[in-house]
């Protein structure tokens, strides 16, 4: 009986899924049309490559949220994990003179340890989410400033390093086309994320965990390693991001990084991630830190003062978790 009232929920589960994929899309082409009417400046190349380029870093670190997220957890330490990766980027390439790719390896491990230490306290210690990821979030903040002297780290050294986030292989190719690489790494990132999640076991026990933690551990599936590994996953997307946060600043700044989290957070939501756990996409997510992006950029295009447009994107996340609720109640 239980088996059958599950097929009969998983359909709707589905629809329900692609439903809140479609409105969040439909809701990104509504925006754009309405700031292209609203202003001749929106809907210029220029504005929307700088659209894609600072949708780049909290897009990548909404990617990698993206999985914790679906195990119904949360990654509070994303943010200053990202500065924490930038500082020991800049350091490796500024102070230790290590080559460009050595300084990459170093960022993208150090997120990877940082997620690998919040999994573990979450699996084996069994912190609360929320609980842990504050904790790392606060050690990681507090390294950065340690490992820094509390000054910027600047990349003058090196200064191809820049090109990984401004540099433009397409504008090489296509001239004219000036894509920053930094928006090709966000895609590219996108791809292998969502192909993880749908194609590989990785993505089918995390579903599965955020789904039915219980059930999934009655069923011989060892939890607790898998739950390290989303998390060092959500790591390394996490140095990633820093990775294109330095760059793009050529410097690596020790107090940058608290609020992104919350930037990053609500891009998941947006593009329809459950945070209760078990129903999420990658797509969405790309679509929900695009309307991130476009809501910013086309309130600021317009005039509208900050603190108003703090309002709005606070009004749009409180909508999109309301859905979540919504969605849920159907699908119960």
């Amino acid at each position: 009986m239980l088996a059958i009232r599950q097929r009969e929920r998983r359909p709707l589960a589905v629809k329900s899924g692609f439903l809140q994929q479609f409105l969040a899309f439909g809701s990104l082409i509504v925006l754009i049309v309405v700031f292209s009417l609203a202003s001749e400046n929106f809907f210029q190349f220029s504005n929307i490559v700088g659209i894609l380029l600072s949708t780049a870093v909290v897009g990548v670190l909404a990617l990698g949220a993206t999985y914790v997220i679906i195990t119904g957890g949360i990654d509070l330490s994303v943010g200053t994990v990202m500065t924490l990766t930038a500082v020991m980027t800049g350091v490796s390439i500024a102070y230790w003179g290590w080559p460009i790719w050595a300084g990459l390896l170093v960022g993208i491990a150090t997120g990877a340890c940082c997620g690998f230490v919040s999994g573990f306290a979450v699996s084996r210690m069994k912190i609360p989410p929320f609980i842990a990821t504050l904790a790392v979030m606060m050690i990681a903040k507090g390294l950065s400033l340690v490992i820094s002297g509390t000054k910027p780290v600047y990349f003058t050294s090196a200064p191809a390093f820049s090109d990984i986030s401004l540099g433009s292989v397409t504008g090489k190719l296509i001239p004219g086309f000036d894509i920053p690489n930094a928006v090709l790494v966000f895609f590219g990132a996108a791809i292998v994320g969502s192909i993880l999640l749908t194609r590989t076991i990785i993505g089918r026990y995390n579903f599965a965990i955020g789904s039915n933690e219980e059930a999934t551990r009655l069923s011989g599936v060892n939890v607790n390693a898998w739950k390290m590994l989303i998390y060092t996953i959500t790591g390394v997307f996490t140095g990633i991001a820093g990775i294109l946060m330095a760059s793009r600043l050529n410097s690596a700044q020790p107090a940058l990084g608290m609020g992104y989290e919350l930037e990053a957070i609500a891009a998941v939501v947006i593009g329809g991630t459950s945070l209760s756990g078990g129903k999420g996409t990658i797509v969405g997510t790309v679509i929900g830190a695009l309307i991130m992006s476009v809501l910013t950029n086309g309130l600021r295009i317009l005039s509208v003062p900050q603190e108003w447009q703090t309002v709005v994107v606070g009004f749009v996340i409180f909508l999109a978790v309301y859905a979540d609720i919504l969605r849920r109640k159907k699908t119960a």
